[in-house]
């Protein structure tokens, strides 16, 4: 199955949509771009599903990483995602994980799947994104692992 051009043009564009609104803390036009709120995230283990939970995620990371942003973005699409590689940015200025701030910032490569509802969906219904957090633990100083 291959996936028509006008509809990975679609979804090129609503994932672009998706990281400009987070970027911009525009959390209203972030929801706009999902069907169905959910993000994964792998190293943690974590899922966050339904809209109060992922915005209460961002609320979280927003703290932590008032400045988190996206460089380098690269997209690349299946019949059923589009795949985004990207360094992801930002300060430690608020806590993480009952962990202080230490204002150092950090850059940590990721690849994040957005997944969409079908081989027509435009909206996407699951993010999952892998990282290595020891990276960015390492770059804000923090020796272990929260809780460890």
């Amino acid at each position: 199955m291959t996936t028509p051009s006008s509809v990975r043009e679609a979804r090129e564009e609503l994932v672009r949509t998706h990281f400009e609104s987070e970027a911009a803390q525009d959390f209203d036009v972030t929801m706009t771009t999902m069907g169905h709120p959910r993000y994964e995230l792998i190293p943690t283990g974590e899922v966050f599903d339904g809209e109060d939970q992922v915005l209460g995620y961002y609320l979280r990371s927003r703290t932590a990483f008032p400045d988190q942003r996206h460089d380098n973005v690269r997209l690349h699409h299946s019949d059923t995602a589009v795949i985004a590689e990207f360094d992801l940015l930002g300060t430690h200025l608020g806590e993480l994980y009952g962990m202080p701030p230490t204002g150092r910032d950090f850059r940590c490569p990721v690849v994040a799947f957005f997944f969409f509802d079908g081989a027509e969906g435009l909206k996407i219904v699951c993010e999952r994104i892998y990282f290595d957090s020891a990276t960015i633990l390492r770059q804000l100083g923090i020796t272990s692992a929260p809780g460890g």
